[in-house]
């Protein structure tokens, strides 16, 4: 069985006939997918072996980056250039057409960040990531350190070279996104490392300045924790779950499942019409084809 369905309009959603294809695997933890339609492929994180993946349909899998200083979530910028999250390195850099790395931020208030986790970029160019505790609680996705700085996240400017503190509420941020019309931010909190903290999906509402308010509850993943997540042009949030991917109706709803027999990671929308559903899960990647597109730039 490929999907769970909760609520009858999942259906519309889904294409019963599409399975869930394993594309790869023998990977430690596979995280932070994002897809380059330019190139037609998916770079994604094997963090514990601190690379980079490329996959194509075309080519298969392939290594783009042999020491990724242990990156986690990646996303492109409004240039389409790859801003990536490093647990190793403690920053958030982004590639160059080049190949060249530019260091977007690696410290707040004179110390160094803990392990920026996951990322995306507004319309504004304005770059937003989470900075949990992740990649320094252990030696396994980085390397062994004490937080310097608390558990938020930050907006960096990269034209105006600012970074500030946007939210900081939560016990662990981790995974986020923007509404299609950005009026919305959704991040996940999945608690500190150890500790039986409560684990839910919160939501903002985001001003036309940047500003955020009004953060509330908005979803508790059952069973596991959203750990990342991406919207389809409906408003979906398709996050991960212990049990596979699972969809969240703008209101709250879970409308249905699309089973993994792994622990899913993170998910990003791919393919010719960002209809594909490209998945990172504990050793492997997959993919589903949905009846939906994806909030993919570019």
């Amino acid at each position: 069985m490929t999907f769970d369905i909760i609520d009858p309009l999942f259906n519309r959603y889904i294409l019963h006939n599409a399975p869930v294809k394993k594309l790869a695997t023998g990977f430690d933890w596979a995280e932070g997918p994002v897809w380059f339609g330019d190139h037609s492929c998916l770079l994604f994180s094997d963090i514990p072996n601190n690379r980079i993946m490329r996959w194509s349909p075309e080519d298969g899998l392939s290594v783009f980056r042999a020491d990724a200083r242990y990156a986690n979530g990646h996303t492109r910028d409004r240039q389409g250039r790859l801003v990536s999250c490093e647990h190793g390195a403690r920053r958030v850099t982004r590639t160059e057409a080049d190949g060249s790395i530019t260091v977007i931020a690696d410290s707040y208030d004179g110390r160094p960040l803990n392990s920026p986790n996951d990322v995306v970029v507004k319309s504004d160019g304005t770059i937003w990531f989470t900075d949990p505790h992740y990649g320094i609680g252990s030696d396994y996705e980085g390397f062994k350190a004490e937080s310097e700085n608390p558990l938020v996240v930050y907006r960096a400017d990269p034209e105006a070279g600012t970074l500030e503190v946007v939210i900081d509420d939560m016990k662990a941020p981790n995974g986020l996104a923007f509404s299609p019309d950005e009026d919305l931010l959704y991040v996940a909190d999945t608690g500190r490392m150890y500790e039986n903290d409560p684990s839910h999906i919160r939501v903002y509402d985001c001003g036309s300045d940047g500003t955020l308010s009004n953060g509330r509850h908005f979803h508790t993943v059952d069973p596991g924790k959203a750990d990342g997540f991406r919207l389809d042009t409906d408003g979906n949030i398709w996050t991960s779950a212990e049990d596979g991917v699972h969809c969240i109706a703008p209101d709250g709803r879970l409308l249905g499942k699309v089973l993994v027999p792994e622990k899913v990671s993170n998910v990003c929308f791919g393919g010719r019409a960002k209809h594909e559903l490209y998945v990172t899960a504990t050793t492997s990647l997959y993919r589903v084809t949905l009846n939906r597109r994806g909030v993919q730039w570019p």
